[in-house]
């Protein structure tokens, strides 16, 4: 039988075994607080195995886990049953508990291949205030500029020495570079540092022009692929993100992932070079600021 996303797993795992170090409880007396075996609690925090919301309930209550973190890991380990599923960012699930963002500073390597936005690693501040904007146009001033602080964290993942940074491929659609965001000066900008960040050793940036035609990323839309380390006894298997208005879907299992790399592989023989890709991007910076 087909098993079921382990995306939920994983980040359950990390969450629980975060919270055990920081109590400072040892493997050996966490399982025998919690009347486990060790190899039981090791596969619990190691994603390898589903675990009850009770069990995590009493896992919690050993670790010291706050009330409302407590709740969001429960609500997790109940879609752990779950074949395929759908995050969801509501009551159960608040905001700040990102599964994307602990499986994005997971990994050692980012594809992402976008057809209408510039990927957040690599937004400025000023296209992420608009971009907030756009998509709640009744948030204040104050709320958008948290939600940009927010985002801002996430980039340092690219410029850390430990674990290492990660290598960012992005495979853009020109139309990211021809739809601007209201204030042209903030496109002209965002797509001047997009040229910068392109230029570092661990980020790619490359474009599929218009003159490609029709192609298989025309179907699906904007995606990402997060690969991860394979240097451990039991490396994770690479995700596939796509998000939507009202969540994200998480692929992991195999033929979904040879799928999306078969489309990865499209895409990326019809894009542009980063050398070609550059002397887009500078041109269509250029176009914006004079107009």
């Amino acid at each position: 039988m087909e098993q079921g996303s382990t995306v939920p797993r994983r980040q359950l795992g990390r969450y629980l075994k975060e919270a055990r170090e920081r109590a400072d409880i040892t493997v050996r007396a966490a399982a025998a607080a919690l009347d486990w075996s060790t190899p039981r609690l090791w596969r619990v925090e190691t994603g390898q195995v589903a675990v009850r919301a009770s069990d995590v309930d009493s896992a919690c209550r050993l670790y010291g886990v706050n009330e409302e973190l407590s709740d969001a890991l429960q609500a997790l380990a109940r879609e752990t049953k779950a074949r395929g599923w759908w995050h969801s960012y509501g009551d159960a699930v608040p905001d700040w508990f990102s599964l994307f963002v602990g499986l994005e500073a997971a990994a050692s390597r980012l594809r992402q291949y976008g057809t209408a936005l510039v990927p957040g690693l690599l937004q400025t501040r000023a296209y992420m205030y608009e971009v907030i904007g756009l998509d709640h146009p009744g948030m204040d001033a104050d709320d958008r500029y948290k939600r940009v602080a927010v985002k801002l964290e996430r980039q340092a993942l690219l410029s850390r020495a430990l674990p290492p940074a990660p290598t960012l491929d992005v495979i853009l659609s020109e139309s990211v570079l021809r739809r601007p965001v209201p204030d042209r000066a903030v496109m002209a900008e965002q797509l001047r540092h997009m040229v910068v960040a392109g230029e570092r050793f661990n980020v790619s940036v490359r474009i599929l022009p218009f003159d490609a035609g029709l192609h298989r990323g025309s179907v699906v839309g904007s995606f990402a692929i997060l690969d991860y380390p394979q240097s451990t006894p039991h490396p994770e298997p690479s995700t596939v993100y796509i998000e939507g208005a009202t969540g994200a879907l998480y692929h992991d299992r195999p033929a979904e992932i040879e799928a999306y790399e078969a489309i990865w592989a499209s895409v990326a023989n019809l894009a542009l070079s980063e050398a070609e890709s550059r002397v887009m991007i500078a041109a269509a910076a250029e176009d914006w600021e004079s107009r």
